[in-house]
């Protein structure tokens, strides 16, 4: 195996180990309700039954996550309210990464499940992915390296920003 050395990059990994949850180390989409640490937590906006949180592991720049406060393990089990909520939500995620990143399409999509490929299984998410032509290269292919132009703070700076209500 090759390696790639971006030693630049591991303040971003340092940081992604210490990340506070606050509330529970089992399950890092249950925040609670204290808003204080929502910016060192990468938290972009709280809804009235979901919030919208950068990934500490983007597959691009702006990918992002929406996710239920109630811990809950399918969209089945969510109520019309959430469900409603969550969809409302990734409109207003796909518009801010838009407007701001100009990108050339979006990925959404759930991973239910451990056989689905669910990092967390007992709390569904939806992704939000923004993609450009040409964002699979041979790094990512052959390399099976990502290389994110823009630090985890400067993207949460530029989304945070937006209007989410």
């Amino acid at each position: 195996m090759d390696f790639l050395w971006s030693p630049w990059r591991y303040d971003y990994l340092a940081s992604a180990a210490n990340v506070d949850t606050a509330v529970s180390s089992a399950c890092i989409f249950c925040i609670g309700e204290d808003q204080t640490g929502d910016a060192q937590r990468l938290i972009l906006h709280r809804g009235l039954h979901n919030f919208v949180i950068l990934n500490l592991f983007p597959y691009t720049s702006g990918h992002l996550m929406i996710s239920p406060y109630a811990h809950l393990g399918s969209l089945v089990q969510a109520s019309v309210e959430q469900s409603t909520e969550m969809m409302e939500l990734s409109k207003r995620a796909i518009s801010a990464l838009y407007d701001e990143y100009h990108p050339d399409g979006f990925n959404l999509g759930m991973n239910l499940g451990h056989v689905a490929g669910a990092g967390v299984r007992d709390h569904f998410h939806l992704h939000v992915v923004p993609r450009w032509a040409g964002d699979a290269n041979f790094m990512t292919i052959t390399g099976e390296t990502r290389v994110l132009p823009e630090e985890l703070k400067t993207t949460y700076a530029r989304l945070k920003r937006r209007e989410w209500s």
